[in-house]
């Protein structure tokens, strides 16, 4: 994240307690330092479109030659956790459909994996509904945690009350609201899949659960776990149109487009203030991670934030 943006951050580091010790990377912030200041970071993981890819691909691979992998996916995930404090791991949506292990099990697998990573949340994409909604919801036992979503309304449907439209996570004092956003169905998915499931307005939604999070809840970071895709030449409505549009979310966790961002984009929402939009390409080839440090009395916060490589030679950033 390169400059305005990043002077900015460096100029509030600097009134901190690591003044004089030179500008580092977030993640190489000993807890310990933090734990002796105001500071508290909070560590946002996350992935999208990964379609039942299980397996790594193979060493062959024209294009991904032997990158991903839920073995190596865990173990990452698993060492991040062990070298910090308060993570958060969400997923974007479209977990189903891309292998036969989605053929084969319908999404079970996909879901118990899920929950042995201990993923906090993840929202519904449109591949999600391949087995129609009588097939999500006899997977939906399998996941440990909610899917969250505000502008699908389920409630004509088998999965109705089985969805959350937003979450409030605590980590380190500091309060995460959580919301979910879909993509128009029409055109996308068989209506004998989707059912009674009725489409409603994502800007509205968002700026509903965007204002009761941050401004009834008072949450201090709103995090959009958004399958409309990044960003597009019509008018559809797209993560880049809502970050501009939106007031009160901080960062936009997108799917659906399959874009590989190696670090957020950073654009200005509709009250001038920066929102970040992060989207880590398909197939679980990467790892989002944002590092969030907040100043405790203020609030005040600063974001770094990149995608992880799942290699089978190294984890490359």
């Amino acid at each position: 994240m390169k400059g305005s943006n990043m002077n900015s951050r460096r100029e509030f580091l600097k009134k901190t307690a690591f003044a004089g010790a030179g500008i580092i990377a977030f993640n190489s912030i000993p807890n310990e330092v933090l734990a002796k200041t105001e500071m508290v970071k909070i560590t946002i993981l996350h992935t999208n479109d990964v379609h039942s890819h299980i397996d790594p691909f193979p060493d062959n691979d024209p294009k991904y030659a032997g990158l991903g992998g839920v073995v190596r996916r865990a173990a990452l995930i698993k060492k991040i956790r062990n070298e910090e404090k308060n993570v958060l791991l969400f997923d974007v949506g479209d977990v189903f459909q891309g292998t036969p292990y989605f053929n084969m099990y319908g999404g079970e697998l996909e879901l118990k994996l899920m929950s042995m990573m201990q993923y906090d949340a993840s929202t519904i994409g449109n591949h999600d509904f391949d087995n129609g909604l009588d097939g999500l919801l006899k997977q939906l036992p399998n996941a440990s945690f909610p899917f969250i979503n505000c502008n699908y309304d389920f409630s004509d449907t088998p999965i109705a009350g089985k969805t959350i439209p937003h979450k409030i996570y605590e980590k380190g004092g500091i309060k995460i609201g959580v919301f979910g956003l879909g993509i128009e169905l029409e055109g996308l998915v068989d209506k004998r899949m989707s059912g009674n499931t009725k489409y409603l307005d994502p800007l509205e939604k968002a700026a509903e659960a965007s204002h009761y999070l941050k401004n009834d809840q008072k949450c201090d970071l709103v995090i959009c776990l958004s399958h409309l895709g990044y960003k597009y030449e019509s008018k559809k409505i797209s993560d880049m149109e809502l970050a501009k549009r939106s007031k009160n979310i901080n960062v936009i966790l997108g799917a659906h487009t399959h874009t590989f961002l190696d670090t957020p984009v950073s654009c200005k929402n509709s009250d001038d203030k920066e929102v970040l939009v992060a989207q880590v390409g398909w197939a679980g080839i990467k790892l989002g991670r944002i590092d969030y440090i907040f100043e405790r009395k203020r609030k005040k916060m600063v974001a770094e934030g990149y995608s992880i490589k799942i290699s089978n030679k190294s984890i490359e950033i």
